[in-house]
């Protein structure tokens, strides 16, 4: 009877024992190759094995994530490491725990066979941008190791359509290109361009997509169960790029064409193989380099906005 008691009790406990731990998680833009690691990890049940129920959600305004994270209506969102740091800057409660790419996609695109040879052919030009803030910081700094200035060019907002401005000629140079997709879409176009990538020319380096939580439920959250998570979904898709890229389009069939294929293809080496890892020095110079370009007024500790999460049993 005792036994009988025992295994009653086990098992009316179990659906709350067992019960998966529900994450949000809401991305920076819709659902692209950027994403792969947390997609793969989905279609291989890695969240599930952890005892997670990841909800991933596309922004309805891209601006939007790491604010709804800051208020609490979203559990974690995917961001960026410059973005990050001004908003931080600005008081947004906002922790890093972890990156997705980790290296810059920003690119400064020309189109292949124009005039513009180099970064001092620039000069008098207009360059099409989509995002004030960073990108003035950024293109400012790849003119000044060439001896120009912003004065130097005309800025133009083209509100996203990069490639489109270019092709048109509206433009003479874009800066905030992904080169994962801005150069293959002008390539399928017929209007192959050429990147100036802005780490090699004065802009020290950075990890591009970050995930972020806020900083007063770190310990409420099953953060590190998610990471570990996504830390599989990249290994298996390093090590399977095509059983992966088939595990992504099942689930977004509308990804599957020419520009997603090629962009899959050049993103893969740029996923962080350890997505929990911290680089310290990275962040402290990075914040460093927007203090100095007026960006932000002062380099916080940077404790208060980036970690790496210990491990756990």
């Amino acid at each position: 009877m005792k036994r009988l008691i025992l295994a009653l009790a086990f098992t009316l406990a179990a659906p709350s024992a067992f019960a998966a731990d529900k994450l949000s998680l809401i991305l920076d833009w819709f659902v692209n190759p950027d994403h792969a690691p947390i997609i793969v990890a989905a279609q291989k049940g890695y969240f599930a094995n952890a005892g997670l129920d990841v909800e991933i959600v596309p922004p309805a305004d891209p601006s939007d994530p790491p604010k709804l994270v800051a208020a609490g209506r979203a559990d974690l969102a995917v961001s960026y490491q410059p973005t990050h740091q001004i908003q931080v800057a600005a008081g947004l409660p906002l922790v890093r725990i972890a990156t997705l790419i980790a290296t810059p996609l920003n690119s400064i695109v020309v189109l292949k066979g124009g005039p513009i040879k180099s970064i001092k052919d620039l000069k008098g030009k207009k360059v099409g941008f989509s995002v004030a803030g960073t990108e003035e910081a950024i293109l400012g700094t790849v003119l000044a190791t060439h001896g120009l200035s912003l004065k130097d060019v005309e800025m133009i907002n083209v509100n996203f359509a990069l490639s489109q401005a270019l092709i048109a000629g509206r433009v003479d140079a874009v800066t905030g290109a992904y080169r994962n997709f801005e150069l293959n879409q002008l390539a399928i176009e017929g209007r192959p361009g050429r990147a100036f990538y802005v780490e090699e020319e004065g802009v020290p380096p950075y990890d591009e997509l970050i995930l972020v939580a806020q900083r007063g439920r770190l310990g409420t959250l099953p953060l590190r169960p998610f990471i570990d998570a996504v830390e599989r979904g990249t290994q298996y898709l390093i090590n399977h790029p095509d059983e992966s890229w088939k595990l992504f389009i099942a689930r977004h069939k509308e990804l599957d064409d020419e520009l997603n294929r090629r962009a899959w293809r050049d993103t893969l080496p740029r996923f962080a193989l350890r997505p929990g890892a911290l680089d310290r020095a990275r962040y402290q110079r990075f914040a460093e380099f927007l203090r100095d370009r007026g960006v932000i007024k002062a380099v916080l500790p940077l404790d208060e906005y980036a970690i790496e999460l210990p491990y756990r049993r």
